[in-house]
């Protein structure tokens, strides 16, 4: 679901229109933000918890050129649901839309590279074969 699509329903369900629900979509997520980085923590009762998280700088490999590289250390925000949340998400394991997810993360995976051409950054050295 995309912001715009967050926008009409809202905009649908209360009658206002879309112009002021964006206003105030957008104003939720500049809020957000700005707690995030003055605070580093924002909970939302019923929903879950934002946490800015330090991520240790790290060795990668250059998937085009195997090439070993430094990724420094970046700071990142991490997200835990709230008891509701991770219920009722809990719940789709059996439902259609379970499947529908299953083949959408499938499908990134296999865009981002991720599928057998995978290469750890264990493995040795060399190139990854141009497919």
């Amino acid at each position: 679901m995309t912001k715009k699509e967050i926008v009409k329903t809202i905009s649908d369900e209360t009658g206002l229109n879309q112009q002021q629900i964006k206003q105030i979509v957008q104003k939720t997520f500049d809020s957000i933000i700005a707690t995030l980085v003055e605070e580093g923590r924002i909970e939302l009762r019923n929903f879950g918890v934002f946490q800015v998280r330090p991520r240790a700088a790290r060795k990668a490999r250059n998937p085009r050129t195997g090439r070993q590289v430094e990724v420094p250390e970046k700071f990142v925000v991490s997200f835990k649901p709230g008891k509701i949340m991770e219920e009722r998400v809990g719940a789709i394991a059996d439902t259609p839309i379970a499947d529908l997810i299953r083949q959408a993360v499938a499908a990134d995976e296999q865009d981002a590279g991720l599928d057998d051409d995978f290469q750890s950054p264990d493995d040795p050295a060399e190139p990854i074969a141009e497919k």
